[in-house]
């Protein structure tokens, strides 16, 4: 006897754009708080964008990041963050510095190497100390920008040349709603903001846009199989269609990701959490905004009713 595990069932007849005018209007409000959060609020960004310390140390055994971590937070110069590097003895410290000169930041490495030693014990050998100033900060946040409007024009035209304009508007509606939510989490968070949490964002839009493409592959298979269907129905309809497709494929992302989240530990935390969110968010907007956008951008069912198949389904019905 063979199971198949179905978390979907066969045959779904969900009205989805039925729903689509509540779904984009409430879009829209996130959007737009998210982005009246970021530009009032402001990110809590990391020592990549907001500039500090970098300082790589090798323990005489194998570093407890946590006893570490707890020492150089009590000196209050921050934010701070450990990441093993390399490996188990090798940490890589990242600390938030102050406005300063060179004195300054002398001051704090001489705070950070005391609270080390007392932690870990002498024999702590500093390997690399680095300091990210905030010219370097602002070309960090300037290609970081520039490297997520590039992936949505190659997106955007990739699509675009795929299927049509509709299509391609669409997508990147899609793709600016999933980027724009996840900045506004962090903005409502207060979590910390850096060239990871950048990388998280890049790979949602290409998870998104890959379960977008899924969706438009069928509409438009659909669009010449029925081609007197209502444009409503037809998108349903493939909807449905891909449904379980879509469940299975964002459930499998998610049970990876809570691991990751458990297991992970401190220095990835803030790339998990955004993963979760735009495994989330990028279902989401495949079905509630890229496609919904096709009816709005007036694309057509081109033939006449005597090219209608007859074995098309009916309307989909709740």
């Amino acid at each position: 006897m063979t199971f198949r595990l179905r978390l979907v069932p066969v045959n779904t007849k969900i009205r989805f754009t039925r729903f689509s005018r509540i779904a984009i209007a409430v879009s829209t409000l996130l959007n737009v708080l998210a982005l009246v959060l970021v530009f009032t609020v402001g990110l809590n960004f990391g020592v990549d964008f907001g500039g500090g310390l970098m300082i790589d140390v090798k323990t005489p055994k194998p570093a407890d990041l946590a006893v570490m971590r707890t020492a150089l937070n009590q000196l209050n110069l921050g934010e701070v963050t450990l990441q093993e590097f390399g490996g188990p003895d090798n940490v890589l410290i990242r600390v938030e510095a102050t406005a300063g000169d060179e004195a300054a930041r002398e001051t704090i490495l001489k705070q950070v190497r005391g609270a080390l030693n007392a932690a870990v014990g002498p024999g702590v050998i500093e390997r690399r100390v680095e300091y990210v100033g905030p010219k370097v900060s602002a070309e960090l946040i300037e290609g970081s920008t520039i490297a997520l409007i590039l992936s949505l024009i190659a997106i955007a035209l990739y699509v675009w040349f795929r299927f049509e304009w509709q299509f391609g508007v669409g997508g990147v509606v899609a793709l600016l709603h999933d980027a724009i939510t996840t900045v506004g989490l962090f903005a409502v968070t207060g979590m910390e903001f850096n060239l990871t949490i950048v990388a998280a964002v890049l790979t949602i839009i290409g998870y998104s846009i890959n379960d977008t493409v899924v969706v438009y592959d069928r509409i438009r298979e659909n669009m010449r199989k029925y081609k007197v269907m209502p444009i409503q129905d037809l998108i349903d309809l493939s909807i449905n269609e891909t449904l379980s497709r879509t469940i299975m494929t964002v459930m499998t992302v998610v049970l990876t990701l809570v691991a990751l989240f458990i297991f992970g530990g401190e220095v990835i935390r803030g790339f998990t959490i955004a993963m979760l969110w735009g495994a989330f968010i990028g279902t989401y907007s495949s079905i509630y905004i890229a496609a919904p956008i096709l009816v709005y951008g007036g694309i057509k069912i081109g033939g006449s009713r005597e090219d209608h198949d007859a074995g098309a389904p009916k309307p989909v019905v709740s």
